[in-house]
């Protein structure tokens, strides 16, 4: 639990104009209130007097993640005229394409953590740019923040934030900053290793996401003999293929998936995001649990 200062409020403005949010608004928000982002949009729904739906009938706006979003489309639920607010994780070009393709008015993504609030903001991931106020500092490959919106302390056991004596605080999240820019990796900390060699996860599904536009979930899956060995899992056969033509040239060995795996529908969390360690779960069993394929090999 985090306890910030009233500054958090201070962000509504900047939010309410990137919405186009207002009184006649109503905003569709799918996941629970115990997740940060949708506790901040039912309370910034309020605020400025919108309304907050239970179902995308009829709304302006939703308020979702990633996973959310994927599966909503892949079910056919309509998005039409909907200004779209994607967040707790990275949102990809093509899902952010995708949904514009199914109607989507507008679609807009930011980076945030509940210790830091807003970041940075734009349409996806590679167009992020800091949050008004904010000041972003990547100049040791971990995003570094300094703005009003941080937190004062933790309510309760310390959590990933760091100081700097600057004012600058991080929760570990790894990042580059160009061109005014802000692109975010990942949490360094997830790792897998495979014959002595640590593998970050989060390198792993950058260079495949950049090579081919697609961003698998990487995993450690354990081996008698190597300890452990890279696992990327995909919600579709098609795009094994390509994922697999990338690897061979982006990665270095150890790097490279020797387990590719198909799971139509990754277990969520319950702010709904994907569920690492309960999907890692549903590969190692491998049976009618929505995995379709595996393959083993480079």
């Amino acid at each position: 639990m985090v306890r910030t200062t009233s500054s958090w409020f201070d962000s509504f403005p900047h939010v309410t104009e990137l919405m186009a949010l207002g009184a006649r608004s109503r905003v569709w928000v799918p996941g629970p209130a115990t997740s940060t982002m949708n506790l901040f949009a039912a309370v910034h729904a309020a605020v400025v007097g919108a309304e907050v739906a239970d179902t995308p009938a009829g709304a302006t706006h939703a308020v979702l993640t990633p996973a959310v979003l994927g599966r909503a489309l892949a079910r056919g639920t309509t998005v039409d005229g909907l200004h779209l607010v994607v967040a707790g994780d990275r949102l990809g070009r093509d899902l952010h394409d995708a949904a514009l393709a199914a109607g989507a008015m507008r679609v807009s993504h930011y980076y945030g953590a509940a210790e830091l609030s807003f970041v940075a903001w734009g349409g996806h991931a590679e167009d992020l740019r800091p949050f008004p106020g904010v000041e972003v500092d990547c100049a040791t490959g971990e995003v570094w923040v300094r703005s009003r919106y941080v937190l004062l302390r933790y309510d309760g056991p310390a959590g990933p934030l760091a100081r700097r004596g600057d004012g600058f605080v991080t929760v570990g999240d790894r990042g580059r900053l160009g061109d005014g820019r802000l692109r975010v990796l990942g949490r360094g900390t997830e790792t897998v290793v495979t014959a002595g060699a640590t593998v970050l996860v989060s390198d792993v599904e950058t260079a495949l996401e950049a090579g081919t536009g697609i961003r698998p979930v990487v995993l450690g899956l354990p081996h008698p003999d190597l300890g452990e060995v890279v696992c990327a899992v995909v919600t579709s056969d098609d795009v094994l293929p390509a994922l697999r033509a990338a690897a061979r040239h982006v990665l270095d060995a150890a790097q490279r998936p020797r387990v590719w795996s198909v799971v139509a529908a990754p277990p969520l969390t319950a702010a709904g995001k994907v569920d690492r360690a309960a999907l890692r779960e549903v590969v190692l069993r491998d049976r009618d649990l929505g995995v379709r394929r595996r393959t083993v090999g480079a």
